[in-house]
């Protein structure tokens, strides 16, 4: 994937991280959940489609409040990792390999659409229409994400730099809290529901922090292997030098609804 406002135009492919992805990014509290069900997103009934799903994060932990989920995403790595960890869980889960812009399904298929922490990649202009038309009546969109705050949090911040050390392109840095601004494709087919910020403490160990800055895309899904390896020994040293044994990582986490407007508004 290259995109001119995403790291410098660098490419980057999920698909080389997606064994770690599964793996360590599975990490939002139990607290990022519970307020999705206040806001009616996960609930007993709904019809839910999950765009760029990855390893089907939300699907599976949403998958115990009784909605139908099916996620899809671009890569094939991230939807085989998403199925075996469905499958060892003896969950139900319908995942395809698409991209967002290209998905197919009829009209008025579902009653929730969800995009988590991919928000960013998506050709707005193709997709808002797109997503509104599967959407039934009244339906509703929700966008999340969550990232850690480098400027209030020193593990974030050392690490942070060490990214940057290693990719000075990476733009996934220096993180404050804000809002999402639904982008202007969306206001013929949707209004502005509920957007809610939130501080999270999200807690980790050494091996699971490390993992979990691994698999972000300024590293699993853009440097070559060996730099990877070299990233990855630099870390763990700097870990043992000022992160005890376990540890939370502050983190905010947004939270967008929007809900479809009658006739497209």
């Amino acid at each position: 994937m290259q995109n001119p406002n995403i790291d410098k135009g660098h490419a980057f492919d999920w698909g080389r991280a997606s064994k770690d992805y599964a793996q360590y990014r599975d990490i939002y509290p139990a607290g990022f959940y519970q307020k999705l069900l206040e806001l009616q997103i996960g609930t007993s009934g709904q019809k839910i489609l999950d765009l760029g799903t990855g390893t089907g994060v939300i699907p599976r932990n949403l998958y115990r409040y009784g909605a139908d989920f099916t996620g899809i995403d671009a890569s094939p790595e991230q939807i085989e990792q998403a199925r075996r960890l469905a499958m060892e869980n003896d969950m139900q889960i319908t995942f395809a390999c698409a991209c967002a812009e290209d998905v197919g399904f009829p009209a008025q298929t579902f009653d929730v659409v969800t995009a988590c922490q991919c928000f960013v990649y998506f050709r707005h202009e193709e997709l808002a229409p797109r997503v509104y038309e599967m959407l039934k009546p009244n339906g509703r969109f929700a966008v999340m994400y969550m990232a850690w705050l480098p400027f209030e949090d020193e593990i974030a911040s050392r690490s942070e730099s060490l990214i940057l050390k290693y990719n000075p392109a990476w733009t996934g840095c220096k993180e404050t809290r804000r809002k999402f601004s639904m982008p202007k494709a969306y206001e013929p087919y949707f209004e502005m529901e509920t957007n809610e910020l939130f501080d999270i403490p999200v807690p980790f160990t050494k091996e699971s922090w490390n993992g979990r800055i691994k698999a972000c895309r300024g590293i699993g899904a853009s440097l070559s292997e060996e730099a990877i390896m070299q990233f990855e020994k630099e870390h763990k040293m700097l870990l043992d030098e000022i992160a005890p044994t376990e540890f939370t990582v502050l983190h905010y986490a947004a939270i967008a609804v929007m809900k479809a407007l009658p006739c497209g508004g």
